[in-house]
Protein backbone atom coordinates (compact mmCIF):
# COMPACT_ATOMS: atom_id res chain seq x y z
CA UNK A 1 0.00 0.00 0.00
CA UNK A 2 1.34 3.73 -0.89
CA UNK A 3 0.08 6.58 1.19
CA UNK A 4 -1.46 9.28 -0.81
CA UNK A 5 -1.25 13.11 0.10
CA UNK A 6 -5.03 13.27 1.27
CA UNK A 7 -4.62 10.05 3.53
CA UNK A 8 -6.00 7.57 1.86
CA UNK A 9 -3.83 4.76 1.26
CA UNK A 10 -3.67 3.12 -2.31
CA UNK A 11 -2.33 -0.52 -4.28
CA UNK A 12 -0.33 0.02 -6.89
CA UNK A 13 1.03 -2.36 -9.24
CA UNK A 14 3.49 -1.21 -11.62
CA UNK A 15 3.50 -3.73 -15.27
CA UNK A 16 7.47 -2.81 -17.10
CA UNK A 17 10.68 -4.61 -18.37
CA UNK A 18 13.51 -3.60 -17.47
CA UNK A 19 15.03 -2.42 -21.13
CA UNK A 20 11.29 -0.05 -22.06
CA UNK A 21 13.18 3.52 -21.50
CA UNK A 22 9.63 4.88 -21.02
CA UNK A 23 9.04 2.25 -17.46
CA UNK A 24 13.04 3.59 -16.49
CA UNK A 25 11.30 7.26 -16.68
CA UNK A 26 8.23 6.15 -14.15
CA UNK A 27 10.70 3.80 -12.35
CA UNK A 28 12.88 7.43 -11.85
CA UNK A 29 10.03 9.15 -10.62
CA UNK A 30 9.51 6.70 -7.97
CA UNK A 31 12.77 6.35 -6.99
CA UNK A 32 13.33 10.85 -7.01
CA UNK A 33 10.13 11.10 -4.75
CA UNK A 34 10.87 8.46 -2.56
CA UNK A 35 7.87 6.12 -2.90
CA UNK A 36 7.86 2.53 -1.39
CA UNK A 37 5.35 -0.33 -1.23
CA UNK A 38 4.53 -0.21 -5.47
CA UNK A 39 4.50 -4.01 -6.21
CA UNK A 40 6.81 -4.38 -9.70
CA UNK A 41 5.99 -7.00 -12.41
CA UNK A 42 8.24 -7.67 -15.09
CA UNK A 43 6.11 -8.61 -18.61
CA UNK A 44 9.20 -10.01 -20.09
CA UNK A 45 10.98 -12.26 -16.77
CA UNK A 46 7.93 -13.21 -14.76
CA UNK A 47 5.91 -16.54 -15.97
CA UNK A 48 2.10 -15.04 -16.75
CA UNK A 49 2.65 -11.67 -16.10
CA UNK A 50 2.37 -10.41 -19.22
CA UNK A 51 -0.61 -12.11 -19.94
CA UNK A 52 -2.11 -10.95 -16.74
CA UNK A 53 -1.61 -7.15 -18.01
CA UNK A 54 -3.56 -7.92 -21.20
CA UNK A 55 -6.68 -9.64 -18.86
CA UNK A 56 -6.39 -7.00 -16.43
CA UNK A 57 -5.57 -3.84 -18.83
CA UNK A 58 -6.66 -4.79 -22.20
CA UNK A 59 -3.84 -4.14 -23.70
CA UNK A 60 0.02 -5.66 -23.65
CA UNK A 61 1.66 -1.92 -23.34
CA UNK A 62 4.03 -1.06 -20.41
CA UNK A 63 4.17 0.81 -18.45
CA UNK A 64 1.06 0.21 -16.28
CA UNK A 65 0.36 1.28 -13.06
CA UNK A 66 -2.73 -0.07 -11.54
CA UNK A 67 -4.11 2.30 -9.07
CA UNK A 68 -6.50 0.12 -6.58
CA UNK A 69 -7.37 -2.09 -9.86
CA UNK A 70 -7.26 0.53 -12.37
CA UNK A 71 -4.93 0.98 -15.53
CA UNK A 72 -2.76 3.63 -16.40
CA UNK A 73 -0.86 4.04 -19.15
CA UNK A 74 1.68 6.27 -20.69
CA UNK A 75 4.85 7.28 -19.09
CA UNK A 76 4.13 11.27 -18.43
CA UNK A 77 0.43 10.37 -17.38
CA UNK A 78 1.75 8.04 -14.56
CA UNK A 79 4.77 10.36 -13.44
CA UNK A 80 1.99 13.30 -13.15
CA UNK A 81 -0.12 11.61 -11.23
CA UNK A 82 2.54 10.30 -9.00
CA UNK A 83 3.63 13.70 -8.31
CA UNK A 84 0.58 15.03 -7.99
CA UNK A 85 -1.22 12.56 -5.36
CA UNK A 86 1.58 10.59 -3.64
CA UNK A 87 2.97 11.11 -0.73
CA UNK A 88 6.57 11.08 -0.63
CA UNK A 89 9.33 10.04 1.46
CA UNK A 90 12.17 11.99 0.01
CA UNK A 91 13.58 15.04 1.76
CA UNK A 92 12.82 18.39 0.62
CA UNK A 93 15.52 20.29 -1.49
CA UNK A 94 15.50 23.84 -2.46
Amino acid sequence: MVRLKDGRDVDLELFKFDTCPFCVRVLAKLRQLGVEGVRLRDTRREPGAAEELVERGGKLQVPCLFVDGEPMYESQDISEWLEANVATTAGESA
